[in-house]
């Protein structure tokens, strides 16, 4: 039995077949750069983790009025408090990925909650949200009474050993990043101070300036004014070199601790998958913004530098910290859920 040879297609088969391909293709493509291209067309929502006059919050208003003007849409700042910044978090984590909702947060629920909350987080902060930027970095104030006989870090440390197991410590909260500066700070001088938490930084200066704790590393815009009034002393910043928002504090480097840095920052994300060009039209609006004089000032009012980022650079940051902060979490055997 004869057999029919086989035939290959021909040419006018194969150009109608990539013709009905590239077809297929540009239907489906169009209509999302057709939506890059109009993006945004309706205002955004830019959520920020934490209550109304809040740090964040007020810095987070400062950036949105610009970011408004410059793509023409309103943008809405959206207050979802609870659980350290977690609640707002996780729901930016599970939005659309379309532009049109943003996360303007902290360090702590992206990377300390990861470690702290195994089981309840429900988001996972480098699979869940696209970086945008940095926003602004301020060191915290190693922060005692006024009246404790101490002038710098190194008589703090000589106070402690004196007085062994006598002196205690104000944080906001376990996990958070006074705790475990403070618990660093300790493990590093191999001192032992008692922790006590508070609901917020007004109240450990409070604590402080009574005499209740003896020490605490503070937000630079609670500590200074209390500094400036001779109620407390800012015995050293955690920054690695001196802020210039800081004149004449010491770094806790240049005090026998090299390297010690716990550094609060703010960044901005998107819920991951949200389209590149989008990720990319917002970080370079940010980076004017964030530069701009205008920002720049409001900013240092808060004690904040400006230091806009790639969205890759804000994905090392939170990977690097992460793994010099589990180190502490773990050693302390600290989890919150």
């Amino acid at each position: 039995m004869s057999r029919l040879p086989l035939r290959r297609p021909g040419a006018a088969l194969a150009a109608a077949l990539a013709a009905a391909l590239a077809a297929a293709l540009f239907a489906v493509l169009m209509p999302l750069a057709a939506a890059h291209a109009d993006w945004p067309d309706r205002p955004i929502h830019l959520v920020v983790p934490f209550p109304p006059g809040s740090s964040p919050d007020i810095l987070a208003r400062t950036i949105a009025e610009p970011l408004s003007q410059a793509l023409k849409q309103a943008i809405v700042v959206d207050n979802k408090p609870g659980a350290g910044g977690n609640i707002g978090t996780r729901a930016v984590a599970q939005a659309k990925p379309d532009g049109y909702t943003l996360l303007y947060t902290i360090n702590g629920p992206l990377v300390t909650a990861p470690t702290l909350y195994k089981r309840t987080l429900g988001y996972d902060p480098l699979k869940d949200l696209a970086p945008i930027t940095l926003v602004a970095t301020s060191p915290n104030v190693l922060t005692v009474p006024g009246n404790l006989p101490v002038a710098n870090v190194q008589d703090l440390v000589k106070l402690a050993r004196d007085k062994a197991g006598a002196l205690n410590y104000g944080s906001v909260g376990p996990g958070s990043s006074a705790h475990l500066a403070m618990e660093m700070f300790k493990g590093d001088a191999k001192i032992d101070l008692a922790h006590i938490p508070y609901q917020g930084f007004p109240q450990v200066i409070s604590a402080i300036i009574g005499g209740d704790v003896q020490a605490g590393f503070m937000v630079p815009a609670i500590a200074m004014p209390q500094a400036r009034d001779g109620k407390v002393k800012a015995l050293a910043v955690t920054s690695l070199e001196p802020s210039p928002l800081l004149p004449g504090v010491p770094t806790m480097a240049a005090q026998g601790f090299p390297g010690f840095e716990s550094i609060s920052w703010n960044a901005i994300l998107a819920p991951a998958g949200t389209p590149t060009p989008v990720i990319e039209r917002l970080n370079s609006e940010l980076a004017r913004i964030i530069d701009s004089e205008a920002v720049k000032k409001q900013l240092a009012l808060q004690y904040f530098t400006p230091a806009p980022s790639t969205p890759q650079a804000l994905t090392k940051r939170i990977v690097d910290e992460k793994s010099r902060l589990d180190a502490v979490i773990e050693r302390l055997k600290l989890t919150l859920d």
